[in-house]
């Protein structure tokens, strides 16, 4: 399993408050405990609207979390091409565009975006909701790699989020608790249109959702993707996120298919002459049944 979406909030790096709210601290290891009954194999550590564009709480956890993880942030917008390529040297490896909780200089961000993709191959992450998609395609569709949060949050926008699924857009699985829409069904339509655009992610520790991410989350997505779990659950996003690819063993039958072993002889054809004739009279006709 990769966890393409990860918030942590250590209590060592100072937290902004956004909209009068602060979120409660939620480590490393408090991450461990949650997911320890999961075969997590990696992730990415995103950056939420508390931190701001500091940097350091991002390297400390992508340095205790190591390899397989990586992160995706926010910059200044002065942010100069030596501390991207630094970034990208940590792990970084895509920016976050916060439009739903933090105002936005949409024109500087897109050019900063297409300056980080053309540096380090960087993609972006876009947190919107989805009665937005509409009035900002025109921008996001100019982005050469990037994925939408939480299946686009609503209902309203999943026409526009699955006509970017089709350009090559990638989703994000997560968030299930925050969204206004049915989530088996969104999950359903755009695995149709592309069965590489889902990529799960836990959303931890869920701040501000109606309710955190749930162990029966993953059965959910299962359910709907079936064969493609794997791709879902984790290849998609390692894919995205330039990380090679898990290899998985074939699952081994704990209690193989044997032979029978042969007990008697094998049946063997009768000879025409060893084949009794019945009497006339042995002979009874059918009733009929009407």
């Amino acid at each position: 399993m990769f966890d393409a979406h990860v918030h942590i909030f250590d209590p060592r790096f100072p937290l902004v408050e956004n909209e009068g709210y602060l979120p409660d601290l939620f480590t490393i290891a408090d991450y461990r405990k949650r997911m320890s009954r999961f075969d997590v194999g990696g992730g990415a550590v995103v950056s939420g609207s508390f931190q701001g564009t500091d940097q350091a709480y991002l390297k400390a956890a992508l340095a205790e979390l190591g390899a397989g993880w990586v992160g995706v942030t926010r910059l200044d917008l002065d942010a100069t091409d030596a501390e991207i390529i630094e970034l990208d040297r940590i792990g970084v490896r895509g920016l976050r565009f916060n439009l739903k909780r933090a105002a936005a200089d949409i024109t500087g961000m897109t050019l900063q975006a297409l300056r980080a993709h053309e540096l380090v191959g960087w993609h972006v992450e876009v947190y919107i909701d989805g009665q937005m998609l509409a009035s900002l395609q025109p921008v996001i569709s100019k982005l050469p790699a990037f994925s939408i949060d939480h299946l686009g949050m609503s209902e309203e926008g999943l026409p526009y989020l699955l006509d970017l699924v089709d350009r090559g857009a990638k989703v994000k699985a997560t968030g299930f608790g925050r969204v206004a829409l049915d989530v088996a069904e969104t999950l359903r339509r755009i695995h149709t249109v592309n069965p590489e655009a889902l990529m799960f992610g836990t959303d931890l520790p869920g701040t501000r959702a109606g309710r955190p991410f749930e162990d029966a989350d993953v059965n959910l997505i299962c359910d709907v993707v079936g064969t493609d779990m794997f791709a879902v659950l984790e290849d998609n996003a390692r894919a995205f996120y330039r990380l090679p690819a898990r290899i998985r063993e074939a699952p081994s039958d704990p209690i193989p298919t044997l032979p029978l072993h042969r007990t008697e002889q094998p049946t063997l054809p009768i000879r025409r002459d060893a084949v009794f004739e019945l009497e006339a009279a042995d002979t009874l006709p059918l009733p009929i049944i009407e």
